[in-house]
């Protein structure tokens, strides 16, 4: 009878890829026992020894031949029990306790004929003995070594003993069959054998195979545990990016436009104090608004615990959000202080979602900012376009870029970030003609829901009530 083949580990698998059940694959070495499993070999090491010796006992008593019991009378009972008792240790060492194994069983074999086919606890260790070798051994190579010497040196004996039988004319039967008793004997015994230790070893690579699949998984899950930790991390960094863009609009404007009007009511206060007046008005209002928008923006991260809300009232006494709607209401806070603000809308309104309308508010604000900041310009224009498929925003103005140092130009950025969050499309930089222009095209959802329009005409709205003439 040939031998086993070796089998041939396949090339690495691709990263992420389970594993066939019972495959190799390199690079991988099962983790050893836990304390537990090892408590738990212990217990089945010492119960299978138990009853090895009774096994033995019982079969003693069923042979119907003189059962020889070896040294001291106890041969039988000893080799039962040192077999079993070595499966204390089959996963921690399971190679030795392979060859330990094999040996008392052949051994046994050889010396206490009854107590060896009679005793099924004498079978189930040496199977269990190749499960555990095939599953738990951590160095691969060594292990089909072993148990290729092992499976040659079991049937190598099996093959003795039907030398062995023929010689002594062992196999007889009374029924004429096709292939006599002996072959028929043979027949039976080989395929009993390669059933069983063929069988150990399969059971023993399937048990290999599951173990390591279950490890890549769990590794996979702790890995996209990590991953999923770092996304959110990063949904706290975007949220608190947008956050500061949100709050630099905010202070931005409302701080120019503070500045602005202080400084036009420092000039005319002796000669028109009640244009000194609107301009301190114009103050007072504009502070007010940055507070309440940077109260909202806070409330944002405050929400997510109710208990650190210690506003009164309820959240309808805030200030509106802004939005698309309320850029009339910021052309006539911008306008005043030698700046005067028209505002163009055209084509018939529509519901914007409230990313988008937030968006085209602040960019018009953060406009609007610069223009005041960064410019000579006298008169500046917000169009908002209402299209098919997208809404845009343009602010223009005719003026030129001051000589004094300009900002750190983060408006810009943060105009240019939002509008490629949405998917849109930006324009920033000077006007061929003189001026400078920032458009803003922000495409819409495909069906947004059209609000009754307030007219089919061009609509401007020039207010210039609380403006000091310089």
């Amino acid at each position: 009878m040939s031998s086993p083949q070796p089998v041939r580990e396949p090339a690495p698998a691709e990263p992420g890829t389970p594993p066939k059940t019972g495959t190799t694959v390199r690079g991988w070495i099962r983790p050893g026992p836990t304390a537990q499993e090892q408590r738990y070999d212990v217990l089945l090491g010492v119960g299978m020894a138990v009853a090895g010796v009774i096994g033995t006992e019982l079969a003693r008593g069923a042979t119907p031949l003189h059962a020889q019991m070896g040294i001291g009378g106890i041969e039988p009972y000893v080799l039962s029990a040192a077999g079993a008792l070595a499966l204390c240790f089959r996963r921690r060492w399971p190679i030795a306790v392979l060859l330990v194994v094999s040996v008392l069983f052949v051994v046994t074999g050889e010396r206490a004929t009854f107590a060896f086919s009679s005793n099924i606890v004498t079978q189930a260790t040496q199977f269990m003995a190749i499960y555990a070798a095939v599953a738990w051994a951590r160095d691969r190579r060594l292990m089909k070594a072993t148990v290729a010497v092992v499976f040659v040196a079991m049937f190598g004996w099996l093959t003795i003993g039907f030398v062995r039988a023929l010689r002594n004319d062992e196999f007889k039967g009374v029924n004429e069959t096709l292939l006599g008793p002996y072959v028929s004997g043979v027949v039976i015994t080989l395929a009993i054998n390669v059933l069983y230790f063929f069988g150990a070893y399969f059971w023993g690579r399937t048990a290999w195979g599951v173990a390591r699949q279950r490890q890549e998984l769990e590794q996979q899950a702790a890995e996209l545990a990590v991953q999923q930790q770092a996304n959110a991390r990063r949904a706290v960094i975007d949220e608190r990016l947008r956050i500061s863009r949100e709050l630099h609009d905010v202070v931005a404007h409302h701080i120019s436009s503070i500045g602005i009007q202080a400084g036009g009511a420092r000039r005319v206060m002796e000669q028109d104090p009640d244009a000194a007046k609107n301009a301190l008005s114009v103050i007072e209002n504009s502070s007010r608004t940055a507070v309440n928008e940077m109260r909202q923006l806070l409330g944002m991260l405050r929400a997510a615990d109710p208990e650190l809300d210690d506003e009164p009232g309820p959240a309808a006494a805030k200030a509106p959000q802004a939005g698309a709607d309320r850029l009339p209401a910021l052309v006539v806070e911008a306008s005043g202080t030698g700046l005067d603000v028209g505002f163009h809308q055209i084509g018939p309104p529509v519901k914007l979602p409230e990313t988008i309308s937030v968006s085209v508010y602040r960019i018009a604000q953060e406009a609007l900012t610069n223009v005041r900041r960064h410019s000579t310009a006298r008169t500046a224009h917000v169009t908002l376009r209402y299209l098919d498929d997208a809404v845009e925003v343009e602010v223009i103005d005719d003026g030129r870029p001051k000589h004094a140092p300009v900002g750190s130009r983060l408006g810009h950025v943060g105009i240019r970030e939002r509008v490629a969050l949405l998917g849109g499309e930006s324009e920033i930089g000077p006007r061929p003609v003189g001026g400078f222009r920032v458009r803003a095209r922000i495409p819409l959802e495909p069906s947004p829901v059209a609000e009754p329009a307030t007219g089919d005409t061009v609509r401007s709205v020039q207010d210039r009530e609380g403006a000091v003439s310089e």
